[in-house]
């Protein structure tokens, strides 16, 4: 006869603590399982987000528009609406800008390989593309366009009249002469703006030299 076995206290208390230890186990490994489930879709979450970031479209409209000022009327402006200049010596360089070294860093070009979008107003067949020693640059009519680097925000025109040389342009390209700054200039003392102008001024007199 086969024999049987026995249950006797030693083995019950093993079966016992063995069923518990599978338990402790089952319940340490839920919650790693709940957390890496939750990173897991975050993750996936983070991914579609980018994805999704990554390929909206740019945004779209025109690198040179057209403001209206109370000061001289329609001004060439750029696509986030600051100020662009020209600079009156520049006639003398073959319709190539002649504001370099010192004076470009205070009158930064408006730079393009190309003719940009311009807003449904302008004539295109008055921009064409100028030759800086950075790069290219966009120009209207006879003239490159430029930044003045004491405009801090858009709607500044700190740069018009500096110098007498320093002009807002109107939309058919022809340059804007009026009293050095106006209200911007105004604004523009004591601050970072005023400085700029200042060094501008003789990085202008050194061109003109």
């Amino acid at each position: 006869m086969a024999e049987k076995n026995e249950e006797t206290p030693e083995n019950i208390q093993e079966e016992v603590e063995a069923a518990a230890t599978d338990e402790a186990a089952e319940a340490a490994e839920a919650p790693e399982a709940a957390e890496a489930t939750e990173m897991a879709t975050e993750t996936t979450a983070a991914t579609d987000e980018s994805m999704a970031e990554g390929s909206a479209a740019p945004m779209d409209g025109p690198a040179v528009q057209i403001v209206e000022t109370d000061e001289y009327g329609p001004i060439l402006v750029d696509a986030e609406c600051f100020t662009l200049y020209a600079f009156t010596p520049d006639a003398e360089g073959g319709g190539d800008s002649t504001c370099i070294d010192d004076c470009a860093a205070n009158w930064p070009p408006l730079f393009a390989e190309e003719v940009p979008a311009l807003a449904d107003e302008l004539d295109p067949s008055l921009f064409s593309i100028a030759q800086h020693p950075d790069g290219a640059m966009l120009k209207v009519g006879d003239w490159p366009l430029y930044y003045f680097a004491g405009d801090a925000a858009p709607g500044e025109m700190n740069g018009q009249g500096v110098g007498d040389v320093w002009w807002v342009v109107a939309p058919d390209g022809t340059l804007i002469e009026g009293d050095e700054g106006g209200e911007g200039t105004e604004a523009a003392e004591g601050s970072d703006a005023a400085e700029a102008t200042e060094a501008a001024d003789t990085a202008a007199e050194t061109t003109e030299g």
